[in-house]
């Protein structure tokens, strides 16, 4: 996880478009410049961006159903829960499901565990649209390696 980056994901765990669920882990970094201002001597890794890397997993799984065709930009939070917090060094296990998609949107349900407790979770909504560049597109086929995104999911047109 880099938090300077908005790169929440570490490693895709596991992933079935047939299914429509993902699987993916992160590790909260100890140190960021992030915790010195949440909170001061109380770090906790913000609610915003527990949110972001849920929308970062139900992304990943929208553009494997989307055959890696069109990108996913989040468009709105539905029934976001904090449970508890989440501290620098958590080790975080992310799941996303589609339940529903059609007429250029998805919506996902994902949530957030740490030691097999969930900590949050929340309904996402999408909207899909075609790569809006092929630079963008060169930048998301690079971070799909970098995750372990499935070779075979990226369609090389």
């Amino acid at each position: 996880m880099h938090l300077e980056y908005f790169h929440l994901i570490d490693r895709i765990a596991a992933i079935d478009p047939a299914a429509r669920t993902i699987v993916v882990d992160a590790i909260v970094p100890r140190e960021s410049t992030i915790f010195e201002g949440h909170f001061p001597g109380h770090p906790l890794m913000p609610g915003v961006l527990l949110i972001e890397a849920m929308a970062q997993t139900s992304g990943w799984l929208l553009i494997a159903i989307l055959g890696f065709q069109r990108m996913p930009f989040l468009a709105a939070v539905k029934e976001a829960k904090m449970r508890t917090f989440v501290t620098p060094g958590e080790a975080l296990r992310i799941d996303a499901s589609v339940i529903h998609e059609g007429s250029g949107f998805a919506v996902t349900e994902a949530k957030i565990g740490v030691g097999g407790k969930t900590v949050c979770n929340a309904t996402l909504t999408f909207r899909h649209a075609p790569f809006p560049n092929p630079d963008m597109r060169g930048h998301m086929e690079a971070m799909a390696k970098r995750i372990g995104f499935p070779e075979q999911a990226i369609n090389h047109d």
